[in-house]
């Protein structure tokens, strides 16, 4: 009975969902419960452009489906003949650029009135990186906000408000508290630009937001020319930074609540390597594998913005997760808070045209 039900659950999955299964990470059972063993993954299947771009420098040559579009950028561009409108564009961005992305990422983007995952419980909240470095604890203040307009570094749920202290701090024996390490570890999401309101399943050009920098608009116009026609300008006005750990998943879904679909969405990805999915307009339609490391740029306009995508792992081990060139870039004791964090993190930011 046990076989012919998972046979039938095996058959009810779509193909999409079964190459997610496929990479995701799994444990192999163990006495000892403190040691936890990752299943192998085969990954003869999954394409590498970092490979394809070394073997086209030596002589040119593509494998089948594989063309290169030469753009004037640092790096080929790399196209996929039965994905149109999808681009990869392997180490488009520098070290020195991707350490700066990845330092913004983890201090200026998430700070109000940008939003996070975490607004929901502790509303906004100010410095989390530093707080998380200070070793701080956010504890629930049992008397009830008085102001209607929220303090900024405060939330607001339940009408309690929400403030960073130490761990020798006596109030944390009568407040709910958790620690700041532990918000950063659960960071899943941050906005950046015009926010996106889930649950209206849109954007609010009402909300109150920080502008995208101009820096990183300057990079996404650049970048988005490969995915545009000649003389047709990309207009950065808004982002998503998503926060990955260790068996974090981003399950296959479409990226299909701005106006105009022919205009691309820029994709960076920061830290530890992954495995991409690049499906078609249906579910069922078997996904291309492929690796995505630091520095790597993504982008998906016209008929790849109906793709089915999603990312089913991330390599943090030593061995897979390829970011010595981020180790030896954040080795400075400054940035050594930053190293602890991406040895076992991704960090993707995708940049929009909303209208």
């Amino acid at each position: 009975m046990y076989e012919s039900e998972k046979k039938k659950e095996e058959l009810e999955r779509t193909a999409f969902r079964r190459c997610e299964k496929k990479y995701k990470l799994y444990y192999d059972n163990n006495k000892n419960k403190k040691i936890q063993i990752p299943k192998p993954v085969h990954l003869t299947d999954v394409l590498d452009f970092r490979s394809i771009l070394d073997s086209h420098n030596r002589n040119a040559d593509l494998p089948h489906g594989v063309t290169v579009l030469h753009h004037n950028f640092t790096s080929p561009v790399f196209s996929l003949q039965n994905r149109p409108g999808f681009y990869l564009i392997p180490g488009a961005l520098s070290i020195e650029k991707q350490c700066s992305l990845i330092r913004e990422s983890l201090t200026d983007f998430p700070q109000p009135p940008n939003r996070t995952n975490h607004n929901a419980i502790y509303g906004p909240i100010c410095d989390l990186f530093l707080a998380a470095k200070e070793g701080k604890v956010l504890i629930q203040d049992q008397s009830p906000i008085s102001s209607s307009e929220p303090d900024p570094h405060f939330g607001h749920r339940d009408g309690k408000g929400w403030t960073f202290t130490t761990e020798k701090d006596e109030s944390l024996r009568k407040c709910k508290s958790i620690s700041a390490s532990s918000l950063l570890r659960k960071l899943r999401w941050t906005t950046l630009g015009l926010q996106f309101e889930w649950s209206k399943r849109n954007y609010d050009v009402s909300l109150p937001h920080n502008k995208i920098p101009e820096p990183l608009c300057d990079l996404a116009k650049q970048l988005a020319k490969p995915a545009l026609p000649a003389g047709v300008d990309f207009k950065p006005e808004a982002a998503i930074v998503n926060y990955f750990g260790l068996g974090d998943t981003l399950g296959g879904h479409l990226d299909d609540m701005e106006a105009d679909w022919s205009m691309p969405i820029v994709s960076l990805s920061l830290g530890c390597k992954a495995i991409f999915l690049l499906g078609g307009k249906s579910r069922e339609d078997p996904p291309l594998a492929m690796f995505l490391r630091s520095g790597d740029v993504v982008l998906m306009a016209g008929e790849a913005r109906e793709c089915f995508h999603g990312v089913p792992r991330i390599f943090t081990d030593r061995e897979n997760a390829e970011i010595g060139h981020l180790e030896e870039q954040l080795k400075h004791e400054d940035d050594l808070c930053f190293l602890k964090y991406i040895q076992t993190s991704r960090i993707n930011i995708n940049i929009r045209q909303v209208f």
